[in-house]
């Protein structure tokens, strides 16, 4: 039997965290979110002062996901997704929010003006979901909506699926 991997992606606020965990806790597939697992490991390869965050090393944090990625049955949770392998995946989400929507959780994890446009522009023109289209089959990759606990369910059910 072949365990699924699935990415779930999207702009910082969409709500990655939490459908990610809830997936996890229901599926009984292992949760992993990469900002955790970089800050644990150390895998940055310095400091964005413009941004206010550690700049991601990439290539490191390829090498720490190899094994669990081999073993299969993972969700990964992470804003970017053009550096993971192809291969990894099975199944690919970029959760989409309203940009008002948006912009109230992120202005509640108290973003700088710089951090919190760029996030909301990035929402506006889908950066991430033509970066994950142009990163995986279009056939792996599905845009959902994540504006309300309603379709948070509703995202849980159809991935379940």
């Amino acid at each position: 039997m072949v365990l699924l991997n699935i990415l779930i992606t999207g702009t910082p606020g969409v709500g990655k965290t939490t459908l990610g965990k809830e997936l996890a806790s229901r599926s009984g597939l292992k949760y992993i979110n990469v900002g955790d697992v970089a800050r644990e490991g150390a895998l940055y390869n310095g400091y964005d002062e413009e941004y206010e965050s550690p700049i991601l090393d990439e290539e490191k944090v390829v090498d720490e996901l190899e094994n669990q990625m081999a073993e299969g049955g993972v969700i990964v949770d992470y804003h970017g997704c053009d550096f993971f392998p192809e291969q990894w995946f099975h199944a690919v989400f970029v959760l989409r929010t309203d940009n008002s929507i948006l912009y109230k959780r992120l202005e509640t994890r108290a973003y700088n003006e710089k951090k919190l446009g760029d996030s909301i522009e990035c929402e506006i023109f889908q950066v991430l979901y033509e970066e994950a289209m142009l990163s995986y089959k279009e056939d792996t990759v599905h845009q959902l909506p994540s504006n309300t606990p309603e379709e948070q369910e509703d995202n849980i059910n159809q991935i379940l699926r």
